[in-house]
């Protein structure tokens, strides 16, 4: 296991504000999570001790939103303790005054308290593939032994929902020996179960509303920020009969509850935390790498409430498998899910997994598209992406580059030619081969369909329309495959075919993307405005991708404008600061963030594909490449604490926004980590 990723805290000398804009992330593999600031203030509507994944039509639901946290002293116990702490023996560890330290180990968050000689440590845990947290106290040293009293707080509602809504009818609540269950009459949500398994506890009912708690991040962002929150009561234990305790909250039944006490939770939880390393491959189970492989595990989930399509996969001996995009708020996105697959799953070892996620996808192929996103808690996709299906061709590449399963391929060959078929005489939302030139032209009007897709209302930030130039990089690379794999299975004539489209492809795309005044590429050609010589970096796949479709005459010009315009330490920027529609940063309401999310704003996922071009210039300086890597080790301290964030300010000190751990950042940065490690 890799050391301890630790957040020392010192009350007096350290701002509070650390603890406010730290952020934690627990997974389950289902697309649940629990999540909050290291303070345990809820600052996101996103925030929560467990978003459960439940079955459509509820998607994710905030089923278990806040716990209160005090040590209750005896009376005589009192004499013991400082003045302040006399005054009411009853101390709340929310906050900064007893909290030590905060720290990761194998990428699980555990607090650490100290109230005079005492030590408390407070871990939380979700079992995977269950919508079921366990939140445990241990204490330790010497001094008075407290009781605990838990108090948590409800707000059900979907993830997304406005937190100031509440149910007219109040929550109902029902005991039956310990066992807990708190409902919500109005919905048909199952119900939250709570329990404390194995200790003397009692439960205290003492209804009462939580009056205006704001949500401060929400409010910087532009929504709605205050809402109410309800609590049943309180959970209380004598610790000192018990060191340890462990609060359960769970939508799953009491019968799945009750299969794992906490000790055989958290070993089985250990264990498979163990396995993650020892699947990765050996460049990736120490150090920064083995974080960044805990890190990928909260992406691979089995979707929640897909029933139908589980069904249709188990028939055939598979498994249902996609990626979350990010965390909070992101679903699966075809296009993520693709550019992630090498770095989630090829480099950790779960090439399994890989397959079940490319079968899962070929199977919602239509028109020849494969979906852009499947909104949280709906079972169909939606399909407005001209670039996903294009990346699609690239993760089979290195798929089947790592595993050698001609099965698959030879399964999935019917629907690569279908979608090649339907790109060359024109499918949805206007995506279609040029006949003139060969060039794969796309965009509808209202739509953003490559993956600068700003929206706001009816305002499509970055429209691109016409022939973007990764478009068409992509487009080349899937015919250059196709035909390959296409030779592979012995059919010449069908191979040929469509390596007489790359050619004709590549043929134009150097006469027409080349700007040979400026030495780089066109954004877009033939769009509703003309050619746009805009600086961005979408030029760099014309040379990163397997099959580069750039002459390699131009790679050493197009790459030296990439890194003196764009290349920063987290990332690419979107757009060159030379270019009077740059923003600096990227905060504020959701439409000034739409206007600078492709406007510069820095994404790292995009370190990935920039090293891919600068090896293929210079195939023998690792260690001048890990060098363009050096500042992500820091950001597992950032933001969310670690991961890697979505997004970047486009000027120093490049401050982390947007997702708090997003799909790609991770899958590149770890990728190339292990792509750059002196030992290859």
């Amino acid at each position: 296991m890799p050391a301890p990723r630790i957040m020392p805290w010192d009350a007096q000398g350290s701002s509070h504000e650390i603890l406010l804009s730290r952020e934690w992330l627990v997974t389950n593999g289902l697309g649940g999570y629990a999540s909050g600031t290291v303070s345990g203030a809820i600052t996101r509507r996103y925030h929560g001790l467990l978003i459960a994944a439940l079955p459509a039509p509820f998607g994710r639901m905030v089923m278990w939103s806040h716990i209160s946290e005090s040590l209750i002293f005896s009376e005589e116990d009192r004499v013991s303790l400082g003045a302040e702490e006399r005054a009411g023996g009853q101390l709340d560890l929310q906050g900064a005054d007893y909290l030590r330290e905060f720290r990761l180990e194998a990428g699980l968050p555990i607090w650490r308290f100290k109230v005079r000689g005492l030590v408390l440590e407070k871990r939380v845990i979700l079992l995977h593939r269950q919508n079921t947290v366990h939140i445990t106290y241990q204490l330790s040293g010497e001094g008075p032994r407290p009781g605990l009293e838990l108090r948590p707080a409800f707000n059900f509602r979907h993830y997304e929902e406005a937190v100031d809504q509440l149910p007219k009818i109040p929550y109902e609540i029902r005991a039956t020996d310990g066992r807990y269950e708190f409902t919500n009459p109005e919905t048909t949500l199952p119900p939250l179960r709570m329990c404390i398994p194995g200790c003397c506890s009692a439960f205290t009912i003492d209804p009462r509303k939580i009056h205006q708690v704001v949500y401060r991040t929400e409010l910087e962002r532009g929504y709605d920020y205050e809402g109410d929150l309800w609590s049943p009561g309180a959970f209380r234990i004598d610790l000192r009969e018990q060191e340890e305790v462990t609060l359960v909250g769970s939508t799953e039944s009491w019968d799945i509850i009750e299969v794992l006490n906490r000790a055989e939770a958290r070993a089985a939880e250990r264990a498979r935390r163990e396995r993650l390393l020892g699947d990765a491959v050996p460049q990736a189970r120490s150090g920064i790498a083995a974080e960044l492989v805990f890190a990928a595990d909260q992406f691979v989930i089995s979707p929640a409430g897909r029933a139908e399509e589980e069904a249709r996969a188990h028939a055939s001996g598979d498994e249902v498998r996609t990626i979350i995009a990010g965390y909070h708020w992101f679903t699966d996105w075809g296009r993520d899910t693709m550019i992630s697959l090498e770095g989630l799953t090829i480099t950790t070892g779960r090439t399994l997994e890989a397959g079940y996620i490319l079968r899962t996808f070929a199977h919602y192929v239509r028109d020849g598209l494969i979906p852009n996103m499947f909104p949280d808690g709906e079972k169909e996709g939606l399909y407005n992406t001209a670039d996903a299906t294009l990346w699609f061709f690239h993760a089979l590449g290195r798929y089947f580059d790592a595993s050698g399963d001609r099965t698959t391929l030879s399964l999935l060959l019917p629907t690569l030619t279908d979608i090649a078929e339907c790109h060359l005489r024109g499918t949805d939302f206007n995506i279609h081969v040029d006949p003139d030139d060969g060039l794969l032209c796309q965009g509808k009007e209202g739509y953003q369909l490559t993956w600068m897709d700003a929206k706001m209302g009816d305002w499509v930030v970055t429209p691109r329309r016409g022939k973007a130039v990764e478009i068409n990089a992509l487009w080349f690379n899937a015919l250059r495959l196709l035909a390959g794999w296409l030779r592979e299975s012995g059919d010449d004539s069908a191979a040929n075919r469509y390596a007489g489209h790359a050619q004709r492809a590549q043929r134009s795309f150097n006469e027409r993307f080349w700007l040979a005044d400026g030495g780089y590429l066109y954004d877009v050609i033939d769009g509703p405005n003309g050619d746009d010589d805009s600086v961005r970096p979408n030029q760099i796949f014309a040379i990163s991708l397997e099959h580069p479709v750039l002459a390699p005459e131009r790679w050493a010009p197009v790459l030296a404008v990439v890194e003196r315009e764009l290349l920063t330490p987290t990332g690419l920027r979107s757009l060159s600061p030379n270019n009077p529609d740059y923003k600096k940063n990227y905060h504020g309401d959701l439409q000034t963030r739409d206007a600078a999310y492709h406007q510069g704003t820095v994404w790292a996922w995009l370190i990935g594909p920039f090293l891919d071009a600068w090896l293929k210039l210079h195939p023998n300086e690792q260690e001048k490449a890990r060098g363009f890597l050096s500042a992500f080790p820091a950001q597992l301290d950032e933001a969310g604490i670690g991961t890697i964030s979505e997004v970047f300010d486009a000027e120093a000190p490049h401050t982390p926004r947007g997702c708090i751990a997003q799909a790609w950042s991770i899958a590149e940065v770890l990728r190339c980590w292990v792509k750059t490690d002196a030992s290859n």
